[in-house]
């Protein structure tokens, strides 16, 4: 990827590490894609916790920086070795390795563009597949390998990536799905995501034994998980929205139990395995497509990228949050 000098776009940057006001809208140069990337015109870009987490300084990027891992738009030039994509083409995208979705262009990988071309998914939505969605079809298929039948519990079940989980689980042959969410006002939006049951997270002792359980929110959650997971059961550690301390699992209470804890962080995962992020991020796009993936979106333009990530770290959202850049 290079920048075109002669070519300024509008972006939301992180001149500096801090809170949400730390966010600056700026002029930069538009990057042009290298060989094997595609340069996009951004439509709507998702906002997520991982851009909180880059804001705060608790990812080591260099300043400064524009954050977005992920957008819709159309394809506005193409890379030298780029096959079945074309300029003007609608399409999805994960911008979750170098970032900059938070602007007018962004470069990827052409690996993990999916195009969006008769599929009837608006901009918005599409804009708000490529992380949670996708990471939801890796997360149960790749990591947990889940099996028909076997049950499931969620935590933050209500959020965005919660929101998916449910959904995803109940697509790969789950029989219980299960969420837990933090608080009353939550419970309502989390069925509406195809979970059978909701519990208040620090109610979860009374759901009994999941074969599967996902946790991004870290703490003493990450300890109540463990505990619901029956023989065989694997806890995939995903996140800790909660802030909280790092926590120990002594491996042979694993050995003990028969039960395995494995992590999945996405931008790790696609940095290493293009392709596969790209297949899932194709598989969330078709879901959508069918109506077999339900996605709840709300959207603020660009320009308040402020008050989203203010949304984002209060933990009163639901569904997902999406930046429109240029809609037209």
């Amino acid at each position: 990827m290079s920048n075109d000098s002669n070519t300024p776009m509008k972006a939301v940057t992180i001149p500096e590490f801090g809170e949400a006001e730390v966010l600056r809208l700026a002029t930069v140069p538009a990057p042009t894609p290298g060989p094997g990337q595609v340069a996009i015109d951004v439509a709507y870009a998702g906002a997520n916790f991982a851009e909180v987490l880059y804001r705060r300084g608790v990812v080591d990027v260099p300043l400064p920086f524009v954050p977005g891992i992920e957008v819709a738009g159309r394809v506005r030039a193409v890379g030298k070795g780029v096959e079945g994509l074309s300029v003007g083409q609608p399409v999805a995208a994960l911008t979750i390795v170098d970032s900059g979705g938070y602007a007018e262009v962004v470069v990827t990988s052409a690996h993990l563009v999916a195009p969006l071309d008769g599929l009837g998914i608006t901009m918005s939505v599409a804009a708000a597949l490529p992380s949670n969605s996708t990471t939801a079809f890796l997360v149960l298929d790749r990591v947990a390998r889940i099996t028909r039948g076997e049950s499931v519990l969620v935590h933050a079940a209500a959020g965005g990536v919660g929101s998916q989980l449910g959904q995803v689980a109940r697509l790969l042959g789950a029989g219980r799905v299960v969420g837990s969410v933090g608080s009353e006002a939550k419970i309502d939006a989390a069925k509406r995501f195809g979970y059978d049951e909701v519990f208040l997270r620090d109610e979860i002792a009374d759901a009994g034994e999941f074969d599967v359980v996902v946790d991004m929110v870290g703490g003493p959650t990450r300890h109540a998980s463990l505990e619901r997971l029956a023989p065989m059961g694997r806890l995939v550690v995903m996140g800790n929205a909660s802030g909280a301390e790092d926590i120990g699992i002594p491996a042979n209470e694993l050995w003990f139990t028969n039960k395995t804890v494995s992590g999945f962080n996405l931008a790790a995962f696609t940095a290493a395995f293009p392709e596969e992020a790209g297949q899932a991020l194709h598989r969330a796009v078709l879901a959508a497509s069918t109506g077999d993936l339900r996605v709840q979106v709300e959207t603020l333009p660009l320009e308040q990228a402020v008050e989203a990530h203010r949304l984002i770290e209060s933990g009163t959202t639901t569904g997902k949050l999406v930046l429109e850049v240029a809609a037209s």
